[in-house]
């Protein structure tokens, strides 16, 4: 009873920002992401009829206090469906950056997820998935479904999972990810939501870009679709910082690819900006422009990655297990 599973992490397109249900993590609203590949999680799990405990390792590191309840939430979900009491070893690497803004927590969970259902012989389609990688982390949904996927918000797992959305922009679009280390909290910063007085103006339009997202999506209309998501991470960033933390997650590299990406707009690149509970920024453009981006952004000081549209969770064969 072992299985190993591949997914990507998810870029924010329209956020979703608080829960309504911390322990089921019910999103207060949709969302919609993107999978970015080659960017990803490989997960290996096994269920151990001799194994006196769980025992989970992320990058290396045995996972501890609230990082090792968010993966057990996972894991007895899937004992439950199962009908299994066996405990759990699992491994996870990332090939990327993380913690940094990039959605790894939404790879990480989404890839368990699915490798732990195969592991334990359960036949579930990838939305019926996405409610188990969603007691993780909420974006996980998305990456279980991949590519463009809107999760709906709801009180239970029959309307709170991930829809996969067909679009044409798949194949031109091109991310350059900038990578601007900065530990970010984006628990914490769930938490506080709707304690912001931005909180309920968010909630006031929320609906209107999900909409506006989707059918840009399915009209393959390239600047509608990002330049939402650009004013949906402005959108994010200021009920964030006007919580009652006052978190501020950008530094001035930020600000610096903030100033990049819209001269090169000036000059008729199509670029936009966005950015989730993090310093880091995606740049979203095309095949043709990309090169150009990459080179501008780059010359703002920092570290950067191409890439594009990843696809659904899926699992591995056997050989590219972890153990």
């Amino acid at each position: 009873m072992k299985a190993t599973a591949k997914a990507h992490p998810i870029q924010g397109l329209v956020k979703y920002h608080g829960m309504h249900d911390e322990e089921l993590r019910l999103p207060y609203h949709d969302s919609i992401s993107v999978c970015t590949a080659p960017s990803h999680s490989r997960t290996t799990v096994a269920f151990e009829p001799d194994r006196e405990a769980d025992r989970y390792v992320v990058d290396g590191e045995v996972a501890e206090g609230r990082g090792a309840e968010r993966i057990r939430t996972v894991v007895d979900r899937v004992r439950e469906l199962a009908e299994l009491d066996h405990r759990v070893r699992l491994e996870s690497v990332n090939d990327f950056p993380t913690n940094i803004g990039f959605g790894s927590s939404a790879s990480g969970f989404a890839a368990a997820a699915v490798a732990l259902c195969a592991a334990a012989d359960l036949e579930l389609s990838h939305p019926e998935m996405s409610t188990i990688a969603r007691r993780g982390s909420a974006s996980a949904a998305r990456a279980v479904t991949g590519a463009f996927s809107h999760l709906h918000t709801g009180d239970d797992d029959v309307d709170c999972r991930s829809e996969r959305l067909e679009s044409e922009l798949g194949d031109d679009l091109r991310i350059v990810a900038a990578e601007i280390p900065a530990f970010k909290h984006t628990a914490e910063a769930h938490r506080e939501a709707a304690d912001s007085h931005m909180f309920g103006a968010r909630m006031a339009h929320i609906h209107r870009q999900v909409r506006t997202v989707r059918r840009s999506l399915r009209e393959a209309d390239f600047e509608t679709t990002f330049e939402t998501a650009e004013h949906d991470s402005l959108s994010l960033a200021a009920t964030t910082m006007t919580g009652p933390s006052g978190w501020v997650y950008w530094e001035p590299e930020t600000l610096a690819v903030f100033d990049t990406v819209r001269e090169l707009r000036d000059d008729g690149v199509p670029a936009y900006f966005s950015t989730d509970t993090g310093a880091s920024v995606y740049v979203n453009t095309t095949a043709r422009f990309v090169d150009r981006v990459e080179a501008a952004v780059a010359e703002a000081g920092v570290d950067t990655r191409v890439w594009e549209v990843g696809g659904p969770a899926r699992v591995l064969d056997g050989d590219e297990a972890l153990f």
